[in-house]
């Protein structure tokens, strides 16, 4: 068994696309990073390569690195699967925290399972979301994420 820790942050930013969790939510502004901002699927991938002890998201995909300019997070989610299942592992759980002031994740929160659940080759009730707001913490613009992911031996 292999527990891993991942923590990411974006800023919102007009004229993006908001991408949470796989999900394109209708929201303005979304979230802007080097790649679609997917401050979700980020966090994941560096619990799950964590988890392996197989780096960060960034060793695999440099910022600095014009071709992950723009690019789907889901394909850092299936670098990271790649690892884990080369280690001997699959996906017990993940357990996911978002903080962020808007938009709210209440009624985008199972569609959100269910996109991570797939990615992740597990039942949705293996991944659970949950969203906090982030009160006295001056994050008004900013979306952050935390997220423990539990391997199990495949």
């Amino acid at each position: 068994m292999r527990i891993g820790f991942g923590f990411d942050s974006h800023e919102f930013k007009p004229g993006i696309p908001l991408k949470i969790g796989g999900v394109k939510l209708q929201a303005e502004p979304g979230l802007c990073g080097h790649s679609d901002g997917d401050v979700l699927l980020h966090a994941i991938t560096d619990a799950l390569l964590g988890a392996v002890a197989a780096g960060d998201i960034g060793a695999f995909f440099p910022p600095s690195d014009p071709k992950w300019k723009g690019a789907n997070s889901v394909v850092f989610i299936e670098e990271a699967m790649r690892h884990i299942e080369q280690a001997g592992y699959r996906v017990g759980n993940v357990d996911c925290t978002l903080v962020l002031a808007a938009p709210k994740i209440g009624p985008h929160a199972k569609a959100i399972q269910e996109r991570v659940a797939k990615l992740l080759k597990v039942e949705t009730s293996a991944v659970g979301i949950k969203a906090k707001t982030p009160e006295g913490l001056n994050l008004d613009n900013t979306a952050v994420a935390h997220v423990v992911a539990l391997l199990e031996k495949a």
